[in-house]
């Protein structure tokens, strides 16, 4: 699962929420500083795992504190998606899966949204390391249970981890580390790492979603066997709160509340899962999208478009009351993010990092956003844009001293000149920053022949393609193609669906695309995902630009090994500098508030959890029966 869209500005989609949350526990793994134990009670067993010190929710609580115990069940929400599906599996690398499946499976350990990196027991009613963190394990609650009535088994939990890391390329990679699974009792499953130290493993192996191996190695209600390596439009049976009811392939899923959900009792998940059915619908087109929304065909929407915010919700909806709108910072308050223009290293005419730096200047960041955005959005000048870990200034004291052992690997200018986006805005500006890049061109072996950039050896002409998932980024991509076009450089839009996308970024088959990467608080080994150069050779991997850099790799191995916060914090930020200085992306822009519209029939805790809205697990409908 790649992150492309985290509320994220006018970004190519706004992730449904329900997969965002799905996407974060799987991507933005946090880096689990957990607290020490003496080595006589290394192995003491732990209702949960915190960032820094203790989890703020101790044995027998009975519930977090930002949910409504008495949230009444009841009442259908109807959701939107964009694109279409050809998969109910959940594991397979392959297919457009549908949204939503996270309702009707569950992972061991599940996130707290009032804490930062911080999960409590789900499948697992605790969890145990050794001071070393070489292994973890995980005690399953005798209660858990699949829909049919059977129970959630250590068996049940070696098979997902088998499945997903035999058929998915991106969790191989993600649990490369993870040696071994062993039933080392009754309830208890231990997983063995390859490696010391490395603190974020025994988080991360809690966020493996788990299936039910008995029904996928059984046949059908037509007697065909199933395949958990094949696609699938079968209505998967499941551990969660969820089942799905009925399925329409492409178009719809209806997802129905288990009344006999075997967990819907213990502290996580009291006052969570209200909604007896969820419904979604799915649109090839955002402005249809939001046509029935306006319409009143579904309930609840994540605006991307500056000017649809400022401009049309003045529909009879909003002017009567029937739709609330909200702008919350909630959801970024533990999160970074970059998102931009990412060009294929892997091909020849963007290796030079003077090429790259030029693609930069002629990006009018401030242009556009006056003219288009209303001044909504910042320009993102950062990988971790929006967190205490974005990099700032010259390097200094512990940042400085990581830098300086790579000083041979990396661009000079990262002891010498901050990094900083290039201003336009008006004319004068743009004309400089056009002038910036003309020269670095020709440093890099370009000129200009009539008004054509070409390979001053060669006299091939410097093209290439921006290939968008989607047209919401075209009014952003046009412009800076035309401002391309003013030094000769011939660059093209082409917006494709989804599955086309899907496919040709997989494939590695583009120039530039338009995406971005979300970040925790706590970064770990979703660090070599995203820039490791083994990741780069890699089908399918989140390291879309092909970033394969020794100094990059040695930095990230300090992030994901750093032995306390502070020497956390400043290897993230000696990474963020050199990743800046080496001009691997054409930053754009991003908004920190999530811009949301929904049905007044609709009803969240006030206040909402500090690092999240909780949509849809802990609201609630005015139409269910108290």
């Amino acid at each position: 699962m790649t992150i492309r869209s985290v509320f994220k500005s006018d970004s190519s989609r706004a992730m449904p929420v329900i997969s965002l949350l799905a996407a974060m526990a799987f991507f933005l793994a946090p880096q689990v500083l957990l607290s020490q134990a003496s080595a006589d009670d290394a192995m003491h067993w732990k209702i949960g795992a915190s960032l820094i010190g203790s989890p703020k929710y101790k044995s027998g609580f009975t519930r977090f504190d930002y949910v409504n115990a008495d949230a009444p069940k009841g009442g259908r929400i109807n959701l939107s998606a964009g694109g279409s599906f050809d998969t109910l599996n959940p594991v397979l690398a392959k297919g457009e899966l549908a949204e939503g499946l996270g309702l009707v499976f569950e992972t061991l350990m599940t996130p707290a949204q009032d804490e930062i990196s911080t999960e409590y027991g789900l499948l697992a009613e605790s969890i145990s390391y050794p001071e070393d963190y070489s292994s973890v394990s995980y005690r399953l609650r005798p209660e858990a249970r699949w829909h049919d009535g059977q129970p959630v088994t250590v068996e049940d939990v070696i098979w997902s981890f088998q499945q997903a890391v035999a058929l998915d390329p991106k969790r191989q990679f993600y649990y490369q580390h993870v040696t071994d699974a062993k039933k080392t009792g009754e309830r208890e499953v231990t997983f063995s790492f390859d490696q010391t130290n490395n603190r974020e493993l025994p988080q991360i192996v809690g966020q493996l979603m788990i299936l039910p191996k008995h029904w996928w190695e059984a046949k059908d209600e037509k007697g065909r066997q199933r395949s958990i390596d094949s696609t699938a439009i079968e209505p998967p049976m499941g551990s969660g709160p969820y089942r799905i009811d009925s399925v329409s392939p492409g178009s719809t899923v209806l997802f129905k509340r288990v009344d006999t959900y075997w967990g819907q009792d213990i502290a996580v998940n009291v006052g969570s899962h209200n909604f007896d059915e969820i419904h979604y619908s799915y649109y090839a087109d955002r402005n249809v999208e939001f046509e029935a929304f306006k319409a009143g065909e579904t309930d609840f929407w994540i605006e991307n478009a500056a000017r649809r915010w400022a401009k049309d919700y003045v529909f009879p909806a909003v002017r009567d009351g029937r739709v609330v709108r909200e702008e919350l910072s909630n959801p970024y308050r533990s999160s970074g993010v970059l998102v931009g223009f990412i060009p294929n290293l892997r091909r020849d005419k963007f290796q030079d990092m003077r090429v790259r730096k030029a693609l930069n200047l002629a990006f009018d960041f401030e242009e556009l956003n006056r003219t288009i955005f209303f001044d909504q959005y910042q320009r993102v000048d950062s990988f971790f844009y929006g967190s205490e870990l974005a990099s700032s200034g010259l390097p200094q004291g512990r940042v400085l001293e990581i830098l300086e052992a790579v000083r041979d690997k990396i661009p000079a200018e990262v002891f010498t000149t901050p990094y900083q986006n290039p201003v336009g805005g008006d004319p004068q500006k743009q004309r400089s920053n056009l002038g910036k890049a003309v020269r670095l061109f020709k440093e890099a072996g370009y000129e200009i022949r009539k008004g054509v950039m070409v390979n001053a050896q060669t006299g091939d002409p410097f093209t290439f393609e921006i290939l968008l998932n989607g047209p919401t980024i075209e009014r952003v991509a046009l412009p800076y193609v035309e401002s391309l076009k003013k030094i000769g450089v011939d660059a093209t839009v082409r917006s494709v669906d989804q599955a086309q996308y899907t496919n040709r970024e997989r494939n590695r088959d583009f120039d530039v695309i338009y995406a971005g990467w979300a970040q925790s608080m706590s970064p770990g080994n979703e660090q070599f995902e995203y820039w490791g150069s083994q990741s780069a050779a890699r089908e399918g991997s989140a390291n879309y630009g092909g970033i394969a850099d020794e100094a990059v790799d040695m930095l990230v191995k300090q992030v994901v090994f750093a032995s306390d916060r502070e020497e956390l914090v400043a290897a993230t930020e000696a990474l963020d500098r050199v990743l800046l200085a080496n001009q691997f992306v054409i930053p754009s822009y991003t908004s920190r508030v999530a811009r949301i519209a929904y049905s007044s029939r609709l009803v969240h805790p006030d206040p909402l959890p500090e690092y999240g809205i909780g949509f849809p697990t802990i609201w609630w409908s005015k139409d269910a029966a108290n």
